[in-house]
């Protein structure tokens, strides 16, 4: 059933004074729009339920002559511009009450016209204290740390972001992160856009992450960065809008009012059906966007951020070193690795290790080690490979290597340690540490490894992370190696623990080496027009207690 009403109307005009008598200026009519009406119609409403099916909800149709845009004002304070005059609204108190809503349609030159129109409405639903308690008064933020805290799928869908999930802290520097949603018992909802500056005092600047053209809607002009269809760090203050919970087919559904979302702007109605609640201080929120293409999926906690815990060191007392300060290798330092082993050193790599000066020289207070196409004993490429063994081999202790790294396609650089007993005692029984290895044909990350009886060749033990301008800049890879613990660092951030113990080859000497691989196992397919590389190494250092 639909009601048609119209009480209220008062039509606003705009009046004009001439500052100078004798000045005639034409400035054309400008008429606030009129006839405006508004129709109601209340979900569910019928004889048997004149005020509606008890889900509060009631759609708004305004139309006016002349009208531009159409805003809607609720009792609550909140608001809502629409261009097209239709609007739902969730009402949200419970038991029936007549409502008084403010409809204004805005004309050319701000001119406006408005009425107000009082519907009654039946709500049954009443939010669970449980709910109410878990959410109100909270902090709540994207829980970034997790994998699938923000994704899509499809409409209707039922098994969470079915098309696309990000990895943990993927969407880092987009503006969605340092982001605050508060529920307040009032009613109110405060979106915070930065937190991250509110801490020396209360700055209501931020940026925003949303959706391509939908963000518009929030009526903000930026040269934003644009990510495919993501438009990245929209500068936009800390605002206030309202919530309120239904439950629209059974389904608990935070409703928001005006402009108000979370996690990333999608336009639509702004409501974000909980689709779990069930985890400690955890929601799993999803809401449909404004285009009606995918549905949107967050999840959220209202535990605070966790500080990582800045990596302290056991070992910081330097035994050992090499800066590469003179004109040449330091041979009481290092040996030379010459050939290419046993099946390409077991990795059927492509290279030809020599001592000559065209492939390991120092200069300019660096280690350079050079990776050349050329022909050499039966093979079409020449690097280097060194190692201390049998003139520093040490058990337990910090290494550090400040290194810039080879590019092209099947270049395989590593920064490594291998068992004192080796080549005497068999691999991997002896052991095998990877600080650093680095592929050309994967120039985004690096990795660090263990070999060892059980996890060795592709079983090893391995963690990488992410890295940039790994061959343009210099990088410090590190291992702090212990009786209890191993772990690998690059640039003091770590990257992967492994619990060490007794039944572990990791308890005994071990020496370094460092080289340049070309190709094999790791390294892959060799690049046609790659012709020559290098490796650059600033200073090896080793830390005890």
């Amino acid at each position: 059933m639909k009601n048609i009403l119209k009480t209220g109307l008062v039509a606003l005009s705009l009046v004009f004074a001439s500052a100078c008598s004798n000045d005639d200026y034409d400035i054309g009519e400008i008429a606030a729009p009129t006839n405006l009406q508004v129709e109601t119609n209340v979900v569910g409403q019928s004889e048997d339920m004149p005020d509606g099916d008890g889900s509060g909800e009631v759609t708004f149709n305004a139309t006016a002559d002349g009208a531009m845009t159409y805003k809607y004002v609720f009792g609550n304070g909140s608001s809502v511009t629409t261009s097209n005059g239709v609007y739902t609204h969730q009402f949200s108190e419970t038991g029936t009450k007549v409502y008084t809503v403010n409809i204004i349609a805005y004309g050319p030159g701000g001119t406006a016209s408005s009425m107000l129109v009082d519907v009654e409405v039946l709500v049954t639903y009443a939010p669970p204290a449980d709910l109410l308690e878990k959410l109100v008064g909270k902090e709540w933020r994207i829980k970034a740390e997790v994998p699938g805290h923000f994704g899509l799928g499809p409409v209707g869908g039922l098994g969470g972001p079915e098309f696309f999930a990000v990895s943990a802290n993927e969407k880092a520097e987009v503006g969605m992160y340092d982001d605050r949603y508060i529920f307040n018992e009032d009613g109110t909802f405060t979106h915070i856009t930065n937190a991250n500056n509110d801490e020396s005092g209360m700055d209501p600047s931020g940026t925003v992450f949303g959706r391509i053209n939908l963000v518009d809607q929030l009526g903000v002009s930026c040269a934003c960065e644009v990510q495919g269809a993501d438009v990245l760090n929209i500068p936009y203050n800390d605002y206030t809008e309202n919530w309120s919970i239904s439950a629209p087919g059974g389904n608990e559904t935070i409703n928001l009012t005006g402009l108000g979302f979370i996690g990333y702007y999608i336009g639509g109605n702004h409501r974000y059906e909980i689709f779990d609640r069930s985890g400690t201080n955890e929601l799993t929120l999803r809401s449909t966007d404004g285009n009606g293409e995918f549905d949107w999926w967050f999840i959220l906690t209202s535990d605070s951020v966790e500080e990582e815990e800045e990596f302290e060191s056991q070992f910081n007392t330097e035994i050992w070193s090499d800066d590469f300060d003179g004109d040449a290798l330091n041979t009481d330092n290092w040996n030379y690795e010459i050939g290419n082993g046993d099946n390409g050193w077991g990795n059927g790599e492509a290279q030809y290790y020599t001592d000559a000066e065209d492939n390991v020289k120092v200069e300019n207070g660096n280690l350079v080690i050079t990776a050349k196409r050329e022909a050499e004993s039966g093979f079409d490429f020449t690097s280097a490979r060194i190692t201390t063994k049998d003139k520093f081999e040490f058990t337990f202790g910090r290494v550090e290597v400040r290194a810039k790294l080879p590019a092209g396609g099947g270049t395989w650089p590593a920064i490594w340690m291998l068992g004192a007993g080796f080549p005497e005692e068999s691999w991997p029984g002896v052991g095998e540490i990877d600080i650093m290895e680095f592929v050309g044909n994967n120039p985004d990350r690096i990795s660090s490894a263990l070999h060892l009886p059980g996890n060795s060749g592709g079983n090893a033990v391995v963690g990488d992370t992410e890295i940039s301008e790994a061959t343009t800049e210099f990088h410090i890879y590190e291992v702090e190696w212990t009786a209890e613990k191993i772990t690998f660092l690059m640039d003091g951030e770590p990257h992967l623990e492994f619990d060490n113990d007794d039944s572990t080859p990791f308890q005994d000497d071990f020496y370094l080496l460092l080289n340049i691989a070309m190709g094999g196992t790791l390294g892959g397919d060799i690049a046609d027009d790659f012709q020559e590389s290098t490796m650059e190494v600033d200073y090896v250092k080793v830390y005890q207690e």
